[in-house]
């Protein structure tokens, strides 16, 4: 078990040290959550002064806003560092050592862990300091809506390193994508109820789905539904057995038809 820790803790290690020697690779830890935060921090102040007294736009749309981002950077932890060894053409020296397909994933799930935790701080800092969000303002709830939109970020990272193994690393561009794409089923900024059915179909699937109308209920003064976060955290469970599912198929299948060894900058089909 310690051999197989030191190989899990050696991948956010290696990750640690390339982005020790660039800054290009340190900033974008923080510098895109805190644009996030400060514009979305204005705009809820604005709307803010136009509102009819009693509205504060500050903990639905700017919490909104914090949360969602949040996800994209666990989600972008882990393909992030899946994409150095993309970019650096090293996956045959990685597989070349006794370091299992499991112990990799585990490694980029804890690199996304370390650098999550940087950009929430970071979020948190703004969004308390100058605008004056609070978690306490959400309860006890913080802690489930955290937890489920850190399992589905994971489980979006691995899928996105499943699709850049599969496809070849041309494929990054699909990768970028997905969280704009998803967003609007999430009901990030608005509720379910606005979507159309077959959007509101599709958004019960999704587990951020369930966190941010919960996050709205308490809002509005009502509470959580815990059911609802349940069932949100089940979801979000399950996609990540299901994306881990999808890597290692893809994994054998690279393994199997000799694609790491031929692994390169062009699309592999």
């Amino acid at each position: 078990m310690a051999m197989r820790l030191r190989r899990v803790v050696a991948i956010p290690l290696r990750h640690f040290f390339l982005m020790r020697g660039s800054l290009a690779r340190f900033l974008p830890l923080f510098i895109w959550v805190a644009i996030d935060i400060v514009l979305w921090g204005f705009i809820t102040r604005y709307l803010d002064s136009v509102a009819l007294p009693g509205h504060d736009f500050v903990p639905a749309l700017l919490g909104a806003v914090l949360f969602w981002d949040f996800q994209v950077r666990v989600m972008q932890g882990v393909s992030t560092t899946f994409l150095e060894d993309v970019w650096t053409r090293n996956f045959l020296n990685i597989f070349a050592t006794p370091l299992s397909i499991g112990e990799y994933v585990a490694g980029l799930v804890l690199s996304s862990v370390a650098t999550s935790v940087v950009g929430l701080l970071v979020m948190l800092a703004l969004a308390s300091g100058a605008f004056g969000l609070s978690f306490l303002s959400y309860g006890i709830a913080v802690l489930p809506f955290l937890l489920i939109l850190f399992l589905f970020g994971i489980a979006l990272g691995i899928l996105a390193c499943a699709m850049v193994l599969r496809f070849g690393p041309a494929a990054e561009w699909f990768v970028w994508p997905i969280p704009a794409f998803l967003s609007p089923f999430a009901g990030v900024f608005y509720p379910l109820s606005t979507l159309p059915l077959w959007m509101q179909a599709i958004a019960r699937l999704l587990p951020p789905s369930y966190v941010f109308e919960n996050m709205r209920s308490i809002v509005a003064g009502g509470g959580f539904s815990g059911l609802g976060l349940g069932v949100g955290a089940f979801l979000a469970a399950l996609d990540i057995l299901l994306a881990c599912w999808l890597f290692a198929s893809v994994y054998r299948r690279a393994v199997r038809t000799g694609l790491l060894a031929r692994y390169s900058a062009e699309t592999v089909s």
